[in-house]
Parts: structure tokens; sequence; C-alpha cells
């Protein structure tokens, strides 16, 4: 039931949003580890390609 509230309060904005992870190895110790983040659908290809 909570699933239905939550969602009926949504406006419609989820859509233009994204969960992007990245994943990015260590210089140090060389492990890897993930970076995880929300952005707009423009900016997606921004979010892989900087460092």
């Amino acid at each position: 039931m909570a699933k239905k509230v939550v969602a009926s309060l949504q406006k419609g904005g989820g859509k233009q949003h994204t969960k992007v992870i990245k994943m990015v190895k260590s210089p140090k110790t060389g492990a890897y580890s993930f970076k995880e983040e929300i952005v707009h659908n423009d900016k997606v290809a921004d979010f892989f390609n900087k460092k």
C-alpha cells in the first residue's frame, strides 16, 4: 500500500533522471569502487566522461 501512496505523490519528474553507476579504480591500491549518482538524462554522457 505504501508504494501506491509514494507513487501518487510523484509528479512525473522521475522519468527525467537516471541512476548511473561507474566503476573507479583506486590508483593507490588498485581496488575498484563504485560511484553512484542520480543525474538528469541530458547529463549522463558528461558523468561518464569526467574523471
